[in-house]
């Protein structure tokens, strides 16, 4: 059965692991493919599963309806449900009881269980402030439509250090995995959050699925200490270790990701010092590839006005990078619509203000054009 952890500030027991429904299957047209996602669900829930975890904007707005039709099932004190507030999605003070009204009706439920300020960073955090919306969380919370008030972030830690001093608030929830505790600063932004004891739920925890699609060369670092164990089982692994972290949110999109994740999480395994050196030699080799840290959230897709595959091209060409094996490189490339392809890129720069990773894509996405007229 799933480890679970206490959050002693909410009085919550929450599994460690969590199901994300970001990254729901679909089918042929793009469409949540409701019997596979339900049957995933299943597999969770009656495995010990209990923190479901979606948001307004997820599969184009679909994410949150799929868990209303799907957990409704189940008894409703069962399991915790949260999703978030799109807060760049924000104009004027109207829009918050519209669109949480909206999320309810979703859902199919009266209250959430975890409710949060969604990918705050510096700019959304003063849209916060100017349109008092933690304030009206709280008057939700005392009504009972809320039970817990969090935030997801994507920005520095000095950043996350004012949002806590500004709002007390009962869990956060950052990007955090082996590569981001360096590359992005992440055991900065975790020690504040320690020193302040706020419960950490955890997305990213293979960023994106990077973590599991590790090169040979790379993952045979795993392999030789453990060669039965998947690449994924390490990131989660080392997760876990954190005891701050109380739920490790996955964006599973098949039965088998899922079945993964139950193996690894229903027991405690700490890394031992050797496999914790183990990660930090693969650490050390991803940093030392040329890569694109992209963790294909796709939130760049809904500002691009010509539909450039920008997580698709990004995925072929770290690929590349890790493997240089130039004709996998254009074969996949090939996959994409060259209606969506890096050379349609006019550089107007509306997805770079919506990426968490804060990545200049049009830039990537000129570089990655002059290569394949170069290899």
């Amino acid at each position: 059965m799933m480890q679970t952890r206490y959050m002693s500030n909410t009085d919550a027991t929450v599994s460690l692991l969590g199901f994300g429904a970001m990254r729901l299957p679909t089918d042929s047209e793009g469409n949540i493919d409701y019997p596979k996602a339900q049957a995933m669900v299943q597999l969770a829930y009656e495995n010990g599963v209990n923190y479901y975890d979606t948001a307004y904007m997820y599969h184009g707005g679909k994410s949150e309806g799929f868990y209303g039709d799907t957990l409704t099932k189940y008894p409703r004190d069962s399991y915790y449900l949260a999703t978030k507030f799109p807060v760049g999605w924000c104009e004027k003070e109207e829009d918050i009881d519209r669109i949480f009204n909206e999320q309810l009706t979703r859902c199919k439920t009266e209250y959430f269980d975890f409710y949060l300020l969604h990918a705050l960073d510096k700019d959304k955090f003063e849209t916060v402030k100017k349109f008092k919306i933690y304030e009206r969380l709280l008057q939700y919370k005392a009504e009972g439509k809320i039970r817990r008030i969090g935030f997801s972030f994507h920005d520095t830690p000095d950043v996350i250090d004012a949002i806590t001093d500004t709002y007390k608030f009962d869990f956060a929830q950052i990007q955090f995995n082996y590569l981001d505790w360096v590359q992005q600063d992440a055991e900065r932004s975790y020690k504040i959050l320690e020193s302040k004891n706020i419960p950490i739920i955890v997305m990213e925890p293979v960023r994106g699925g990077y973590l599991h699609r590790l090169p040979e060369k790379i993952a045979s670092v795993f392999r030789a200490v453990n060669p039965d164990a998947s690449n994924a089982s390490w990131a989660l692994r080392w997760v876990a270790d954190h005891p701050q972290v109380k739920v490790i949110l996955s964006g599973m999109s098949t039965l088998e990701q899922v079945q993964d994740n139950l193996n690894v999480l229903s027991q405690a395994r700490p890394l031992s010092d050797e496999e914790n050196k183990a990660v930090e030699t693969v650490r050390d080799m991803i940093r030392s590839q040329k890569n694109v840290p992209c963790t294909a959230c796709e939130y760049c897709m809904s500002e691009c006005p010509n539909g450039i595959k920008i997580p698709d091209i990004f995925r072929a060409y770290n690929d590349y990078t890790q493997s240089l094996n130039v004709g996998k490189f254009r074969r996949t490339y090939k996959e994409i619509p060259e209606e969506n392809q890096a050379d349609k890129c006019i550089s107007c720069g509306a997805c770079v203000a919506k990426c968490p990773q804060h990545i200049e894509i049009f830039t990537e996405l000129a570089e990655i054009d002059k290569l394949l007229h170069t290899i």
